[in-house]
């Protein structure tokens, strides 16, 4: 599905990732992470997919770069970022971006 974002400026994360063999409990950390996100002060929506070759591509919006400062420092937050590192993601890459122009159709 695609966020409904508001006007411009806003902020994107872009997270690009290919995991790793099997679960090892990443399901369950991903849908916790997507509920404590929506819960916080900033945060506007996502937008994800992975396609068969394993690429993954997860972008947040946020309004603006403290809400991202603030979701990033988030301790459950922090333990998933950690558990990623070590045992879910073979190779990732994250870029955060200010949207200062957006259209659709």
């Amino acid at each position: 599905m695609f966020a409904t974002t508001p006007e411009p400026p806003y902020y994107a994360v872009i997270f690009t990732s290919t995991r790793t063999d099997g679960d090892a409990g990443y399901a369950g950390m991903a849908e916790r992470m997507a509920e404590l996100a929506a819960q916080q002060p900033g945060y506007l929506g996502v937008e994800s997919t992975r396609g068969a070759d394993g690429l993954g591509i997860t972008v947040s919006y946020w309004r603006d770069a403290d809400a991202i400062a603030a979701w990033k420092a988030v301790a459950e937050h922090r333990i998933a970022q950690e558990t990623g590192k070590r045992r879910w993601y073979e190779h990732f890459e994250v870029r955060i971006a200010k949207v200062e122009r957006a259209y659709s159709k």
